[in-house]
């Protein structure tokens, strides 16, 4: 969590290599909340509701499946140190997963790491068309309503750009960091003895609020009644609404 909090991620060269190293690229991917691009046809398979969107529900299953080897990437980065470490951080509420799911089967999702106001998204799968794009969108609403700030997708990629994300300069993302990290957010993590004690620090997003959202049926007042008939179309005011 210190190394998250000063800009620096942990990679490996492949699924078997039991070496984990230490990233700090000169060139960083993020995706602004404000800018996430909403195609018509995403929008639509939001709208119909045509995957049950979940969190948090299978963690490990999500991480697992995002470190399978598949057709166009034949290595990952997730060795089993960085896999059984974000399972560890998921147990103390730090790490979360968003799964989709079609028929009753886990066809998409991603994973990451909140802290303070950021989210630094580590890795995402797909199994059926759109599934990780709708997780992403989910991902996106979500930390809009709970108050997140900085979502990092560190490196970039043609999946990533088609959806709004963009590149800044390390240096611009260290001080976009260090404004999502507030100062007591930065200090407990810093101070604290285990990292659990840091989840509830001040200046911290709320990771459940969209759950709170789905289950009230409208995610404020100033949301239409007709929210509440769909998840998608509350994913979907959130998504579009402007702050």
């Amino acid at each position: 969590m210190r190394a998250y909090a000063n800009g620096i991620f942990p990679m490996s060269d492949a699924r078997d290599d039991p070496d984990t190293f230490w990233i700090e690229p000169e060139q960083r991917a993020i995706l602004p909340l404000e800018g996430f691009r909403l195609s018509k046809s995403l929008a639509k398979t939001i709208r119909q509701d045509r995957f049950v969107v979940t969190a948090d529900t299978v963690f490990a299953r999500v991480i697992a499946m995002c470190a399978e080897s598949r057709e166009g990437r034949r290595e990952t980065w997730i060795n089993p140190d960085i896999e059984d470490a974000f399972c560890a951080l998921h147990s103390i509420g730090q790490a979360h997963s968003v799964e989709c799911w079609l028929d009753g089967e886990l066809v998409g999702g991603l994973y990451g790491l909140a802290m303070g106001r950021a989210f630094f998204g580590e890795s995402m799968f797909s199994k059926a068309t759109d599934a990780s794009k709708v997780a992403l969108a989910y991902l996106v609403a979500r930390m809009r309503i709970g108050g997140f700030e900085l979502l990092d997708c560190q490196f970039m990629t043609d999946h990533l750009a088609s959806l709004g994300a963009i590149e800044i300069a390390q240096e611009e993302y260290l001080d976009r960091l260090e404004a999502a990290l507030s100062h007591e957010y930065q200090a407990s993590v810093v101070s604290a003895p285990s990292p659990s004690s840091a989840a509830g620090a001040a200046g911290a997003g709320v990771w459940g609020a969209l759950d709170r959202a789905l289950a009230a049926g409208a995610a404020s007042p100033d949301f239409s009644s007709s929210a509440s008939s769909s998840p998608g179309k509350l994913i979907l005011q959130l998504l579009t609404q402007t702050s």
